[in-house]
């Protein structure tokens, strides 16, 4: 079977297998671990590993070259890129930088590595609000890339000192009021689960701030867990479903949108792991001058969380 041979592979390598939540199901199931963004870079910074073949999008494995300089991090598919990390480029963030030369820029992990080089603190859709607050109040923000994040930090810290860039997550933008609105109409005992990526957010707290609940992937999880109700709308990209389910089999999963699937996150698939363990491939290149640099912000979070 091909999962014995990647865990057979895995282990002549020394290696370990990171998935995010989004992941197909069986990637999931042969992973080391699994989690959202932040506890996925937790555990990029922790392991005792020669090889990280990583499960997820090209700036997560980036981010973990950036902590893991000396191993070898591998991505099963090179063209399992982000919409999100694409929305902004060097060139854009140098210039949006010398428009306000006193500002402190904050990236959300969802960028590339040569963004990071660029800018002061990083942070995660479960931890962007404690970054922010760790910034003094009278500095000046630009941050960056995802203006629905943005936007909700904006809202839950009332500083209007921050500046947004118009990035978003093609999957997440998708996300409309009026159908979730739908949702919760035809399920009125459910507790609507919304990732502060989504289009909706700010509206959906304008209206329902007491029935929804802004939380990350595994935030997620973990409040499926720990809540009393029996029945969640969940509002993010499909692949979460699985390990909702896994950790709360007895409880029900409604995705607000059926249709809300990434397709770079699904480009990884089992066949395309063991190739990457057999023939080392495809590893993440990155020079020592992004590592220095970018680690900076990534660091600063990793600090603060």
């Amino acid at each position: 079977m091909l999962k014995e041979e990647i865990l057979k592979l895995k282990k002549e390598r020394n290696a370990i297998i990171l998935a995010h939540n989004y992941q197909v199901p069986e990637v999931q199931d042969i992973a080391d671990f699994v989690g959202d963004s932040l506890e996925l870079s937790r555990k990029a910074s922790q392991v005792d590993a020669n090889v990280i073949v990583f499960c997820g999008v090209k700036f997560m494995a980036e981010t973990a070259k950036i902590l893991n300089p000396d191993k070898k991090v591998l991505i099963p598919d090179l063209d399992a890129g982000c919409s999100l990390a694409d929305s902004i480029n060097l060139e854009q963030l140098r210039k949006w930088k010398s428009e306000h030369p006193n500002a402190i820029v904050v990236c959300y992990i969802n960028t590339n590595a040569d963004i990071k080089t660029e800018c002061d603190y990083c942070c995660t859709s479960s931890n962007a609000i404690r970054v922010i607050q760790s910034i003094p109040e009278d500095k000046e923000i630009l941050f960056l890339p995802d203006m629905y994040l943005g936007m909700w930090i904006k809202k839950q810290t009332g500083r209007e000192n921050i500046h947004i860039w118009p990035g978003e997550c093609h999957v997440h933008a998708g996300f409309r009021y009026e159908d979730l609105l739908r949702k919760m109409e035809e399920n009125p005992d459910a507790e609507v689960m919304l990732h502060p990526e989504c289009g909706c957010t700010t509206q959906c707290l304008y209206h329902f701030n007491g029935n929804v609940k802004v939380l990350s992937t595994s935030g997620m999880i973990r409040n499926a867990k720990e809540s009393k109700s029996n029945k969640f709308i969940v509002v993010t990209e499909t692949g979460i479903l699985y390990p909702l389910k896994k950790a709360s089999p007895q409880k029900e999963f409604i995705p607000a949108d059926e249709n809300a699937i990434c397709k770079y996150m699904k480009m990884i698939t089992l066949e395309k792991v063991f190739l990457s363990l057999k023939e080392l491939k495809y590893e993440i290149d990155l020079s020592s001058e992004i590592i220095q640099k970018a680690s900076i912000p990534i660091r600063r979070m990793l600090q603060i969380a």
